[in-house]
């Protein structure tokens, strides 16, 4: 049976990606973004946003496009998540 990923799955793969990718330090578009996350446009561009409201992401806004950072608020729900899927792990569970 497939294993779908949950939301909270989906946002941490969106911000490795954001970290992960941004290897010239000015942001990583939409595109990569949703290649890595495998998801519509539309449904990216609704968790970006809620990202960027929420502080995890940071938007730079460009002449035409727009690319995004992980945030240090970013990064420290990456390592919470990473620390808490771990504790999971260790009792058998699957996120």
């Amino acid at each position: 049976m497939a294993q779908y990923r949950t939301q909270v799955r989906i946002i941490a793969d969106v911000l490795s990606t954001a970290r992960d990718m941004n290897t010239e330090g000015n942001g990583v578009g939409v595109t990569t973004l949703l290649r890595k996350g495998n998801m519509s446009y539309t449904r990216m561009t609704k968790l970006l946003s809620e990202l960027v409201g929420s502080g995890l992401l940071l938007e730079l806004n460009g002449e035409k496009i727009s690319k995004y950072m992980i945030s240090p608020k970013g990064v420290q729900f990456l390592l919470a998540y990473g620390s808490f899927e771990d504790f999971a792990t260790s009792f058998g569970l699957r996120l």
